[in-house]
């Protein structure tokens, strides 16, 4: 199973509104997982700014 996420495992509290519940899954999630933490660009970030869209967070609205 593949699970990739944009927020930090620290944010998963806001996510599921609860930092407790957000423990439980992970705690469960990671035992016996690798977890890889990629940076960079965004593929599809680069893709809409190469093609002269801009999505709004970027922007700011």
């Amino acid at each position: 199973m593949i699970i990739t996420s944009n927020k930090s495992y620290v944010e998963w509290g806001e996510i599921f509104g609860d930092e407790i519940l957000a423990t439980a899954i992970l705690d469960r999630l990671i035992y016996h997982s690798t977890t890889f933490n990629i940076k960079g660009e965004s593929y599809r970030l680069k893709e809409k700014k190469k093609a002269g869209i801009q999505p709004a967070s970027i922007r700011g609205n």
